[in-house]
């Protein structure tokens, strides 16, 4: 009897088999360990039809080749984090890799090496549970306890990029000669066999190209958008239909009614949603979601489905709980609408990007002037920022795989921009009246209200992928009397 199975032929250089420190066996014998070796049907796959985005992945492989010439590029997936003791969470790969493979397992590493006048790409992944070893029965990883793998055979046929054994790579990568850049962040081990080839400086460039080149969408990224705002859309009517059953509970409630839209027709929800009622509203990452749902309340809903392939959509509506916006409520919300419009108005090719926030912040500014509630002019306001105590945050942010997608592009290609077709962002201004505001009368404070869009940038102007969601105010009231009715 032994506490680790070890490789049949007692290679004692391979790592052994963890047993569990108080797992109710003690070992394995070999007697069973002969046993579980046999006896298997042949499951391989043949045939397998490329993912849908193959093509497009190899483009976006074929910019970075030539961006890059004559160096070797290494973008790993990111390896399982540890939540506590020995359960993870939920894996996703980095938006790099996804981007530019397809694939969304853990521990995969995609490697460009100079070939010619371009690359050659390697998508290096974990094989099929060993049987001889007992990995697939015995580890924690293995294809009995956590589901089967595609084989290196099978992943060549789905991505369209041959496939290795990523078990191999450390070595591989030690020996390497020649310029390296790393995607850093994501696989110590990676790392660590590159750290006297690689610099921060240059693999800072490498991430930085890699979240430009997501600026403008294909046609692909375009339909995957969609295809999250839809789920979306139909996450938040699921939401209007249970807000009595909310009003019964807490936030809670809405958050898990989301969750089960997202879970059934995409792979998660994109970020934490925020389901703010009343004053949690002016609380822009109120993700506790753990306050009581009341009538005579707002509900600030802002919530996205992620797609099978890590898209997300981005949407929030801020809706009266018993239907119908109160005067104060309607009139907050009314002005909220207007600056939105005109952010939307604002968002076409050749704008600025900034030009959609400060058409918003000009709406908004001159709102608050006229409510009294700051000293005008309009322009006095928003060269001192005044506005900022009510609006607090941006007006937008451009979207994709990340929810705040292309974080890491150079200000000038970003903030300082020009918009172009295919790219894709939110318009979402908000006005927040703190419950503790003495600067305000006390009819506003407590009040919270956000409107988001999804918007994509076409060749004439723009396009709101989450129109299927009303945003005028009596429209508002119309459409959740039709759902709850």
């Amino acid at each position: 009897m032994a506490e680790e199975l070890t490789p049949e032929t007692g290679d004692e250089s391979e790592e052994p088999i963890k047993q569990r420190k108080n797992g109710l066996y003690p070992g394995v014998s070999d007697e069973l360990a002969e046993n579980m070796k046999s006896g298997w049907a042949d499951t391989e796959l043949h045939g397998l039809e490329r993912i849908p985005q193959a093509e497009y992945t190899a483009a976006r492989r074929a910019a970075l080749s030539a961006r890059f010439p004559g160096e070797r590029l290494v973008i790993p997936a990111g390896n399982l984090k540890t939540r506590s003791n020995d359960t993870e969470y939920p894996f996703r790969a980095s938006v790099e890799y996804a981007y530019l493979t397809g694939n969304l397992t853990e521990d995969g590493v995609l490697v460009l090496e100079p070939k010619g006048d371009g690359h050659k790409a390697t998508i290096y992944l974990l094989p099929r549970s060993d049987r001889e070893n007992g990995e697939f029965w015995l580890s924690g990883h293995g294809e009995l306890w956590v589901g089967r793998r595609h084989s290196l055979a099978e992943a060549e046929q789905l991505y369209g990029i041959p496939a290795a054994d990523v078990r191999e790579l450390p070595d591989k990568l030690r020996e390497a000669a020649g310029p390296v850049r790393v995607v850093r962040s994501y696989d110590a081990g990676i790392e660590a066999a590159l750290t006297d080839k690689v610099t921060a400086e240059r693999d800072e460039e490498l991430r930085v190209f890699l979240s430009e080149a997501r600026l403008v969408k294909d046609a692909f990224e375009a339909g995957e958008l969609q295809k999250a705002v839809d789920s979306t859309v139909r996450g938040f009517e699921d939401v209007v239909r249970v807000l009595d059953k909310a009003e019964a509970t807490s936030e809670r409630y809405i958050e898990g009614t989301f969750f089960l839209r997202a879970r059934v027709e995409g792979n998660d929800i994109g970020y934490g949603s925020i389901c703010a009622a009343g004053a949690h509203a002016c609380t822009l990452h109120w993700v506790r979601n753990d306050g009581p749902v009341r009538s005579g309340d707002l509900l600030l809903l802002d919530a996205g489905v992620e797609t099978h392939t890590l898209y997300t959509a981005d949407v929030t509506r801020t809706l009266p709980i018993n239907g119908t916006y109160s005067e104060i409520q309607r009139k907050i919300y009314d002005a909220v609408y207007e600056a939105q419009e005109a952010g939307i108005a604002a968002v076409k090719p050749g704008a600025k990007y900034r030009d959609f926030h400060d058409a918003a912040q000009r709406v908004l500014a001159g709102k608050l002037v006229e409510w009294g509630l700051v000293e005008g002019p309009v322009e006095r306001v928003l060269e001192l920022g005044l506005q900022r105590r009510w609006t607090l945050h941006g007006t937008g942010h451009m979207l994709g795989l990340d929810v705040h997608d292309c974080a890491a592009a150079r200000t000038e290609t970003y903030v300082d921009g020009t918009l172009e077709p295919g790219m894709c962002l939110t318009v979402e201004p908000g006005l927040y009246f703190q419950a503790d505001d003495l600067t305000v009368p006390e009819q506003y404070r407590g009040i919270g209200v956000r409107i988001e869009d999804d918007i994509l940038v076409t060749e004439d102007g723009n396009k709101n992928l989450s129109a299927g969601l009303p945003r005028r105010s009596d429209e508002v009231e119309a459409w959740m009397a039709s759902l709850k009715g």
